[in-house]
């Protein structure tokens, strides 16, 4: 029996036509990046030796510790309370968030950067207010793989997904809320430093999480941002070319990321969401690329 479009909801459909445009956008940067590789050079003592995998540098704060970056994390978002920008936008997460080239972060939107390196989500709720005077539009949130490394519950990283979640519908009323999926590891690929911690979480673990994520965001009525299934092979682990150790990212990767971030992000393609006005002016607060070497 066939099933008419009356009884397929709208929603449906422009969920098929973001997830194909991400699809897409990965097969794309595949092709290319298969196609560099192919590219014949001169034979040389540097290709003849094993491939090196790019990876960014470290930047100038990856030695601060904590409080030193709640500082700056609280100094950046006073600026951005004392003289409001359009079009806000806050990354709010652990290193993965924090390490977002600011080049390759989506345009026409002024970005606030409130990551730390480490960060689990007990510490991002207990720092939520740091930019609570600020006027953000939009709200990106990606935090948990720190806590599976800690050895923290499920119980408990969703209990405090719930709280965050509440926390920033009762300050932010007027922003929208993205919850993003905690993104799979490299596996027995990862050339991490905790490797073997990461190996004792079963990316498996990850998708049911994940899947548990998705119904405490639509509970509480925020958007859920599935990046998962757009980073992991068919093993279900994250991807080699988006990462440069099984667990940050490499700019292929923040590449993947930053295509769901406009798709996802643009109110024309979903007619269920308030339009938001025209895009102003262009600007960002963050940190130049890098990697902390013990946690996210």
């Amino acid at each position: 029996m066939s099933i008419s479009a009356k009884t397929f909801p709208i929603w449906g459909f422009f969920s098929l036509v973001t997830n194909g445009l991400l699809m897409l956008a990965i097969a794309l940067l595949i092709w290319q990046q298969q196609k560099l590789s192919n590219t014949v050079f001169p034979p040389t003592a540097e290709t003849v030796s094993e491939p090196q995998v790019a990876q960014p540098e470290l930047g100038p704060r990856h030695q601060l510790n904590y409080q030193q970056w709640v500082d700056i994390l609280k100094s950046e978002a006073k600026v951005a309370a004392l003289n409001p920008p359009q079009h806000l936008s806050i990354l709010a997460g652990d290193s993965l968030s924090l390490w977002f080239p600011s080049e390759l972060l989506p345009e026409n939107k002024y970005w606030l950067n409130q990551a730390i390196s480490g960060e689990t989500s007990e510490g991002l709720l207990k720092r939520l207010d740091l930019f609570d005077r600020t006027q953000p539009q939009v709200i990106f949130v990606m935090i948990g793989i720190n806590d599976l490394i800690r050895g923290v519950s499920d119980e408990v990283i969703l209990d405090n997904h719930r709280q965050i979640i509440s926390y920033l519908h009762k300050m932010h009323p007027r922003a929208e809320i993205f919850v993003q999926s905690i993104l799979p590891h490299g596996g027995q690929e990862s050339t991490w430093e905790g490797r073997e911690r990461l190996l004792a979480i079963a990316n498996s673990r990850i998708q049911q999480l994940n899947q548990q994520l998705q119904t405490i965001a639509t509970k509480q009525g925020v958007q859920y941002l599935d990046l998962y299934p757009l980073f992991a092979n068919q093993e279900g682990n994250l991807r080699p070319e988006f990462t440069t150790d099984g667990l940050h990212l490499s700019p292929e990767g923040y590449m993947v990321w930053r295509t769901a971030l406009q798709i996802y992000s643009q109110p024309e393609l979903e007619p269920h969401r308030e339009k938001v006005g025209s895009v102003g002016g262009v600007g960002s607060v963050g940190r130049q690329g890098g990697q902390m070497t013990n946690d996210q």
